[in-house]
């Protein structure tokens, strides 16, 4: 399944993507898409009932604004340098334990919304990248088993100030967090539509130039060591996002290096999750 939430920023509804049938409205059901529709068997639930409701369920305009797909989590957690050629173009070493920080769930918003740059800014920079959704409880993970607590997978666009995050002192998470730092969607994927999370081909377009290309069989810590790996030294619970890293081809990377401008524009997709379209806008 591909669940989405649907209407004006704060105020949206939960639905469902179906291929040829467009948006259906799932509120009947449930009124969000979070941690307590994850962790009650929500899944299993929506399923139940698409299967008696789906040829009657409201459908929705192909206009409508699409929000992230599930409310705001918990936690936003990301790995940075999770590829060796992004390590390689940041002139950092590869690390040997994956490198872990969070961004504010403030952070998140649509995948079609605008993106700010924030006030005193000049080195706001694009990070595509697999983003898995927890959907139960996970702690003290085994990795052979780490798969079985995802409930879906999304895009994630880990928009990074780098002037904040690496010249101001202090933890990445300033230059990780403004408001709308963190594009999500448009879909949430259901597990089991995505076979092989380590086979994904990821790409991200500026102004229609292509800038980031890669496949995330190229992660150094692959999706299931770092489920495991986290859950070592924190409680993962439903709702909770994983970014796990961005290929090559960041603007930092780039010589010279090149940032987000205001009128800029973003193309983000990943193999069968979908794609992204972002305005980039200056902070008011």
């Amino acid at each position: 399944m591909k669940l989405v939430r649907f209407g004006d920023m704060g105020s949206e509804r939960p639905g469902v993507y179906i291929p040829d049938d467009g948006i259906l409205d799932t509120s009947s059901i449930t009124d969000n898409y979070n941690s307590d529709f994850f962790e009650n068997d929500g899944l299993a639930r929506l399923r139940a009932w698409l299967e008696d409701n789906q040829a009657t369920a409201p459908r929705i305009s192909s206009s409508v604004r699409l929000g992230a797909p599930i409310s705001r989590p918990g936690k936003i957690l990301c790995i940075g340098r999770n590829y060796q050629e992004h390590a390689a173009e940041m002139n950092s070493d590869v690390p040997s334990e994956p490198l872990v920080f969070n961004k504010a769930s403030t952070a998140l918003t649509g995948p079609y919304d605008q993106v700010e740059i924030p006030r005193e800014s000049n080195k706001t920079d694009w990070e595509i990248e697999l983003a898995v959704i927890i959907g139960k409880k996970a702690k003290y993970v085994e990795e052979q088993n780490a798969l079985d607590y995802i409930v879906g997978y999304s895009i994630l666009n880990d928009v990074s100030e780098r002037a904040f995050q690496k010249e101001r002192s202090g933890q990445w998470c300033k230059g990780k967090s403004h408001d709308t730092f963190a594009p999500l969607g448009p879909f949430l994927v259901t597990a089991d539509e995505i076979s092989d999370p380590q086979n994904l081909n990821l790409l991200l377009d500026l102004n229609g130039e292509t800038m980031q290309r890669g496949n995330t069989c190229n992660m150094i810590f692959s999706v299931r060591y770092l489920i495991a790996y986290l859950s070592q030294f924190m409680t993962l619970m439903p709702g909770d996002v994983i970014g796990t890293g961005t290929p090559p081809g960041v603007g930092a990377g780039r010589t010279p290096p090149r940032f987000l401008q205001a009128g800029d524009s973003m193309r983000l997709l990943i193999e069968g999750l979908g794609e992204q379209r972002l305005h980039v806008v200056a902070s008011s």
